[in-house]
């Protein structure tokens, strides 16, 4: 297959809509860039056309795999346990040091430690997150008493934690921090924010450092109040003790929802995602909606990857959606054992926070 390389920035972008680049051989990375297209402007659907078709004729008939365009779901009929459709969402091997099909890998082993750390996690996570826990959260978090830091001394704290509900990786978070970031920043030069929303996607994981347990900070995230969605990870037996499942308010379809009522409507489990967010729109940061959306729903996989929860979103959602599968790319995949010159990057994102985080935050 030829290579192509888009040149330019495309106007999708410029005007605030997601677009992705098609460079690369690989009939992966032509799946994420045929996402993000095919949601842009009529002039640039025939493009995504053109892709989606060479797409289709390489991937059925080498891998047996099958698109469902009405909810943008992939079903993996060669490896039946991996239980998060996200796994095919990925750019070149050539970009990681791991083999592209072990990321994100909820298998069940016993014998092996690090998924059963990452099992417990979820476990506990989805017995405990419940529309009240959540509340809670909200009344003690978002009073933004906590602390005050720099974006970069926030981000040093992290050298001291690692990410229990991680199956691809047992490094530090800073470390996939400048991963996420360079990723982006590689493919995107122009977009200085988007480097920026690499680094500090996860900062919201200092709670850990503030008595908050790793399950109400890491991790995949869910709406709560309504039915859990079937491709939460461990879906099939890790919510039997949460109470909200005998709760006729919340364990039906909508729960205490209206159908369609948006993203922006629910409440999301509580983790550093909702956090950060909230973090940012409070002290002002000057990064754009689309930034904001990706670091708010970037772990939230039943619905961006697991086609799950689309009967309460809205069309803007949509839209969230593709920029949200972008920015993904970067922050799932880039998970590997090579370790950026994090001192030697310092003064580049140095001046992206001053730029538009400065100063010290209130936490």
């Amino acid at each position: 297959m030829p290579r192509a390389r888009i040149k330019r920035l495309p106007a999708a972008i410029r005007i605030g809509q997601p677009t992705a680049s098609a460079s690369g051989n690989s009939s992966l990375q032509l799946l994420g860039s045929f996402l993000v297209l095919c949601e842009v402007k009529q002039g640039v659907k025939k493009r995504a056309c053109v892709l989606w078709r060479r797409l289709y004729d390489h991937i059925v008939s080498r891998n047996n795999i099958y698109y469902k365009s009405s909810i943008m779901r992939i079903i993996i009929e060669e490896h039946p346990n991996v239980l998060d459709v996200s796994e095919l969402l990925r750019p070149e091997p050539k970009f990681v040091d791991k083999e592209v099909s072990k990321f994100r890998d909820y298998t069940v082993d016993e014998t092996d430690p690090l998924k059963e750390r990452v099992r417990r996690t979820y476990k506990l996570m989805h017995t405990h997150q419940t529309v009240d826990f959540v509340k809670g959260r909200h009344a003690d978090w978002l009073k933004f008493d906590h602390f005050k830091a720099t974006v970069r001394q926030a981000l040093e704290r992290l050298n001291d934690l690692v990410d229990e509900s991680d199956p691809d990786l047992d490094l530090p978070n800073i470390v996939h921090a400048f991963q996420t970031a360079e990723r982006a920043r590689a493919e995107f030069p122009e977009l200085d924010w988007l480097h920026l929303t690499g680094l500090i996607h996860d900062l919201g994981k200092v709670m850990a450092f503030y008595g908050e347990p790793q399950w109400a900070v890491v991790g995949d995230t869910f709406p709560v109040g309504c039915e859990w969605g079937p491709s939460i990870v461990y879906r099939e037996d890790s919510f039997v003790d949460n109470p909200d499942g005998a709760n006729p308010k919340y364990n039906t379809k909508n729960g205490m929802y209206e159908p369609n009522c948006g993203l922006e409507q629910l409440t999301m489990s509580w983790g550093h995602d909702e956090y950060l967010y909230r973090v940012l729109k409070h002290n002002g940061s000057t990064l754009p909606e689309q930034a904001l959306h990706m670091i708010r729903y970037h772990s939230f996989y039943p619905w961006h990857s697991g086609g799950d929860y689309h009967h309460l979103t809205n069309e803007k959602d949509e839209q969230t959606k593709q920029w949200v599968l972008m920015f993904n790319r970067y922050d799932l995949y880039t998970k590997s054992t090579t370790l950026p010159d994090i001192e030697a990057l310092w003064p580049y994102y140095q001046s992206l926070i001053d730029k538009y985080c400065p100063g010290e935050l209130e936490f």
